[in-house]
């Protein structure tokens, strides 16, 4: 088979659609909320990137690091430095580390990486350190961030690299942490530091060329029937191996370990007995290689079982699709505690293959903690494991079923800047609900506020955060309602909810934000509070504003026309979701050869006193297959006299004036015959014409930019030709009319 064949073979069966169709409409985002000054932002000259943080409510801190320092910033308002530490490579070590190859400016400096909490004052951090890490203990007290100095071999605790994708946690005193522990980033671990040190073997069964993403723990041992332990999982990605494929795969995986694993007694010393690994699935609707997860958030319960793990992918191939996939903890649980094992076989070729095994598994279970059953043994601990249990898991680490997401697909796909970081806040609305809001980092600066209704994706809005394209490094949430985000470039700071962005009833239902709700009492789009439940509307799932009060009629405003020129009557939609339609005198209007319909609004070409009545501009928003309709402006058009037509009427005046002065002194004659050769007098009026088409060469305007926030309505290119006349291309999309003649003002007349 050749290798096409094989990739097609393999994206048929592998990947295959996801069942239903997807909702690309509600992909785009409701609301574009550009870049604005009123964020709160921090950076520091010449400190590079922000990428670890650590909140500490406890503190009222909001702790960054960045390249070789640390910040304590108010976590009320980041742009406010309460503290900072700097921790600066020695000469001495930069040295060393141009020698080994790597450049002096940009690796060999110390990137934060490592930010935990010990206790009420003091945190954990480790830094890259010129290719040589090192940890050390960070105090905050009496408004001082300090450094104890009490520095620490940080190999396997924070990678060499500072560009190497790592993840750690903090449990108890204990740090799992999960990097390569070499220069060469060609040894990763899974390393948990603490006075019983397990690792993982170095087996590219057990890890193959990883990119750690994501660590937690989940207290499984709360009112656990089984008496099961605690357990930490890790998401990373890794080069499969047990796929036959021309070249290298990369398929992403959820590992886990227990929290009371203390190695073999004679196999796996000092290694875990308890690390299990699965693929993770969350195919998009496109026939495709696997998806490679980027990040991971777990949304805690206080039901251990009904947390989950939201968790964003993107593509391996050139596509531009990202997508959020989410899997409960109780899933994961159940492919490692009752799923089968996969194990190597030897074909003819030497070739190891990796197949289901389907002989009989060791009592206790392979990979379990210890619990209940392992207890009715006589084992208390895994160093009381038997060999062959542990030769068992140390040769199939590897699950045979893949874990699949929560709801058979995954919850948001979107086309675009693909995504790179995200976070999730659990809302609780006016019906009683709660619901799962993602906040997700792009690559270009932008966050998307998502939420998934009962299988339908819809994304209230985006928001900008920097003025130039940054890639978001890294997310955090805080419980006062606020997001901080970092970058390469600097940390912003935002709410999780932003009311008072919508200013009608209908825009703010609509906006289907679980945050906001329309307060009756005040006439405001307003954060939900429990107290106010009965005086507010808001309508997640269905978008119904039928409780909306009517809204008052809408005043017109005055335009005035001039005949022969273009008049641009403007109306801009509050919702990307919304088509725009016209009216004139209630009947709709459509692009042709007298109306020109654009994003921003509408151009009458070559106007006349036909045109002048009411204009009203409507917007049209579609929930659920609903229509909602909702008059943005309404304009009154009429005709102006213009001081054209009193000029002509003065000079007209003058002439017979000068006619009959002739007359009456007998040389109109004389008069006449000296100019009859000297050409014909020019007409005044072009002098006179205030505005004017000056188009006099035939040229088309083509398509607009893609713009940020893309409106979806159709309208017409327009060729403009030296005769007046206009021509349209149907099926275009318009944003703009710049370089048209249209009046715009009335002081233009």
């Amino acid at each position: 088979m050749s290798p096409l064949s094989a990739l097609g073979v393999f994206c048929g069966l592998f990947l295959p659609m996801c069942l239903g169709e997807y909702n690309t409409h509600s992909c785009i985002p409701r609301k574009s909320v550009l870049y604005q000054d009123n964020l709160k932002l921090f950076r520091e000259e010449g400190i590079w990137n922000y990428s670890t943080m650590l909140v500490r409510e406890d503190l009222g801190l909001l702790l960054l690091g960045a390249r070789e320092a640390v910040y304590a910033l108010d976590i009320n308002d980041i742009s406010i430095k309460k503290s900072g530490v700097y921790w600066r490579v020695t000469e001495e070590k930069q040295r060393e580390c141009t020698y080994k190859g790597k450049h002096a400016e940009i690796e060999c400096r110390n990137y934060i990486r490592t930010l935990h909490k010990v206790d009420d004052s003091t945190m954990y951090v480790c830094g890259t350190n010129a290719f040589s890490p090192t940890c050390d203990y960070m105090t905050y007290s009496e408004g001082q961030l300090r450094l104890e100095e009490v520095q620490e071999e940080g190999k396997g605790k924070c990678p060499f690299d500072p560009f190497q994708k790592y993840s750690s946690i903090m449990v108890g005193n204990d740090l799992y942490s999960a990097t390569s522990i070499n220069f060469l980033g060609s040894e990763p671990v899974v390393l948990r530091s603490s006075s019983s040190v397990l690792r993982t073997e170095f087996k590219s069964s057990w890890l193959n060329e990883p990119n750690f993403v994501y660590m937690d723990l989940v207290p499984e041992s709360n009112n656990n029937p089984e008496g099961d332990d605690d357990k930490v999982y890790l998401f990373f990605s890794e080069n499969a191996m047990e796929y036959d494929f021309y070249n290298k795969l990369t398929v992403s995986r959820v590992a886990r370990v227990c929290k009371g694993d203390m190695g073999g007694q004679r196999t796996l010393q000092r290694k875990w007995t308890s690390f299990l690994k699965a693929r993770l699935d969350c195919s998009l609707p496109e026939p495709s290689l696997p998806s490679i997860v980027q990040d991971v958030f777990l949304l805690k319960n206080d039901d251990w079982r009904k947390s989950v793990f939201y968790a964003v992918f993107t593509p391996q191939s050139s596509s531009d699709m990202s997508a959020v996939c989410a899997y409960s903890v109780s899933a994961i649980g159940d492919v490692f505690d009752k799923g089968k094992f996969k194990t190597p076989v030897t074909v003819e070729t030497s070739h190891v293959k990796w197949v289901m095994y389907s002989g009989e598994v060791p009592t206790p279970r392979p990979g379990a903690c210890i619990n209940n059953a392992a207890r009715a043994l006589g084992m208390e601990r895994s160093l009381d494991l038997p060999d062959k249990t542990l030769q068992f898991i140390r040769d199939r680490p590897l699950m045979d079923e893949a874990v699949h997401p929560l709801t058979g697909r995954p919850l948001l796909v979107k086309r675009g800047d693909l995504f790179t970081r995200l976070v999730v806040d659990s809302v609780l609305a006016l019906d009683g609900e709660r619901y799962a809001v993602m906040f997700i980092g792009t690559e270009n600066g932008y966050v998307q506020k998502a939420v998934n209704y009962a299988g339908e994706m819809f994304i209230i809005e985006e928001i900008q955060l920097y003025q130039t394209p940054e890639a978001i490094r890294t997310l955090s949430l805080s419980s006062t309602g606020q997001l901080y985000a970092g970058s390469e470039y600097g940390a912003v700071q935002m709410p999780l909810s932003e009311c008072g962005r919508y200013q009608s009833c209908l825009d703010c239902v609509l906006a289907r934000d679980p945050y906001c709700g329309w307060d009756l009492s005040t006439g405001l789009c307003s954060a939900v509070a429990i107290f106010f439940f009965r005086n507010m509307i808001q309508s997640l799932k269905d978008g119904d504003v039928s409780q909306c009060p009517k809204s008052e009629t809408m005043k017109p405003e005055k335009y005035t026309l001039v005949p022969g020129n273009n008049v641009k009557l403007p109306c801009q939609p509050d919702s990307n979701l919304a088509q725009v339609q016209w009216l004139f005198s209630g009947q709709l209007l459509l692009s042709d050869t007298k109306y020109y319909i654009y994003n921003g609004g509408i151009l009458i070409l070559n106007a006349s006193s036909a045109d002048t009545g009411q204009y009203t501009c409507e917007s049209v928003e579609q929930v659920n297959s609903r229509p909602y309709t909702r008059t943005m402006a309404v304009m009154e058009v009429t005709e102006k006299v213009v001081g054209l037509q009193v000029v002509l009427a003065l000079l007209s005046l003058m002439l017979v004036g000068l006619v009959a002065w002739n007359l009456y002194k007998g040389c109109f004659r004389n008069i006449f015959s000296e100019n009859s050769g000297a050409g014909q007098v020019k007409r005044p009026s072009d002098d006179y014409t205030q505005i004017q088409n000056n188009i006099t060469s035939e040229f088309k305007l083509l398509g607009p930019t893609p713009s940020h926030s893309a409106n979806r309505n159709q309208h017409a290119i327009i060729a403009f030709k030296g005769n007046g006349e206009h021509h349209f291309s149907p099926g275009s999309n318009m944003s703009t009319v710049d370089g048209l003649g249209y009046i715009d003002d009335e002081s233009e007349i």
